[in-house]
């Protein structure tokens, strides 16, 4: 009886911490904390998997730490526009919008990066032997497409409209 009441207070405390965590950040929040930890997994798995083939060498894993930094670069450039789109929107007093802008270009980016780190760990999988549904690449790359096309869609960029 000891024991269940101890596994209930852990699981209570892990769901107390995630709801606060939730209530915190909300769903941008554990989006950029998925990013960071896929991040961080691509640029491990990449080493083992670089060791693996007698290919690991410290400048090649500078050269992904750095990949990593211009990624998270990338993404406060992003949030930064996100910022500025939100403040002038907010502020203009001839601009009536029927909703408040918050965040739209970071999530888009971290979700871009995300699916990218999802097909490179699926790349190093492959390199380490595990047998890979071939859809699996194929389904990472249209969502990704799906993606640019959002944001094609918003910027007027889609060479497929008039």
């Amino acid at each position: 009886m000891k024991h269940e009441n101890s596994l209930l207070c852990v699981k209570t405390s892990i769901t107390a911490a995630l709801g606060f965590l939730t209530a915190l950040w909300g769903w941008f929040g554990w989006l950029v904390v998925l990013w960071a930890a896929l991040m961080l997994a691509d640029w491990l798995v990449g080493s083992a998997a670089a060791a693996r083939g007698g290919l690991w060498s410290s400048a090649k894993a500078r050269e992904g730490a750095w990949h990593k930094a211009g990624m998270t670069v990338t993404v406060c450039v992003a949030l930064a526009a996100d910022w500025l789109a939100g403040t002038l929107l907010g502020n203009l007093p001839l601009v009536e919008l029927p909703f408040t802008y918050s965040v739209l270009l970071g999530p888009l980016v971290i979700v871009w990066y995300v699916i990218g780190e999802l097909g490179s760990l699926a790349e190093h999988a492959v390199t380490m032997g595990a047998p890979v549904p071939a859809w699996l690449p194929r389904l990472l790359a249209v969502t990704r497409n799906a993606v640019n096309g959002a944001a094609e869609t918003i910027t007027g960029d889609n060479p497929g409209r008039d």
